[in-house]
């Protein structure tokens, strides 16, 4: 099999003195409520090999689980205009800068966890720590995707949240397909393993080691599927 890796990203990677292959997997567009296992038979049974491991975007199975928001039922108070407004407001759009976001964190978690999320954060960021509002908050909000359309349109009025149970969807996986996976949240700015399936020895740092670069392509690439084989270098 010819490995191939997404514009500006390499398909070797080397951890802990070990040469990794990452192979970037094209599929279908995903909708809401396909099937993650028809999606893996399809594109990923045909090139797996005992020992690879496959990583797969958060986003591609909460859209099969149908973890679904819609903006129509969100209603955006005082409270979340006012706090979107000091938020950061990265390019991508993702973030409770965001003020559908910012509301999305106050009706899940409560207006006084995300005031001291708010606080906590503008006064850690004098000392140049980031990330203390999320930290907070939790993964349900710092993981939600959505509401935007500068790539996909589909994606304008829905969020994304994150998969329901994601270990078990991976050992679903590995009992119906005899697929090793691990579900993750990567970007160019960070990676989680938020599930894996329990044939997977590797610590969750060296799994993340293996995608620091964020090799998937969840925009116009879709490439949101990474088969990871180890090898040798292919110089």
């Amino acid at each position: 099999m010819k490995f191939r890796a997404n514009n500006e990203k390499k398909v070797e990677i080397e951890v802990e003195n070990e040469i990794y292959l990452r192979h970037a997997i094209k599929t279908e567009f995903v909708n809401r409520g396909d099937s993650y296992i028809e999606i893996l038979e399809k594109y990923v049974k045909p090139i797996y090999l005992k020992g690879d491991i496959i990583s797969i975007s958060e986003k591609i199975i909460s859209l099969c689980q149908n973890r679904i928001i819609e903006r129509k039922d969100i209603k955006i108070g005082i409270w979340a205009k006012i706090l979107s407004k000091f938020a950061s407001h990265p390019d991508t759009g993702v973030g409770v800068g965001e003020t559908i976001k910012m509301q999305y964190a106050i009706d899940t978690v409560g207006l006084l966890k995300v005031l001291w999320a708010s606080f906590a954060s503008a006064v850690t960021k004098l000392f140049g720590i980031k990330g203390v509002f999320y930290e907070i908050v939790g993964q349900e909000i710092s993981g939600l995707d959505g509401f935007y359309d500068h790539i996909w349109k589909e994606y304008k009025d829905i969020g994304i949240q994150i998969p329901e149970n994601p270990t078990k969807v991976c050992n679903e996986i590995k009992e119906k397909l005899g697929i090793s996976s691990m579900i993750v949240d990567a970007n160019d700015f960070g990676q989680e393993i938020l599930g894996k399936s329990d044939d997977i020895e590797l610590e969750d740092n060296k799994l993340k080691l293996m995608i620091r670069d964020n090799p998937a392509g969840q925009g116009r690439e879709r490439t949101p599927i990474i088969l990871i084989r180890k090898g040798k270098s292919e110089k």
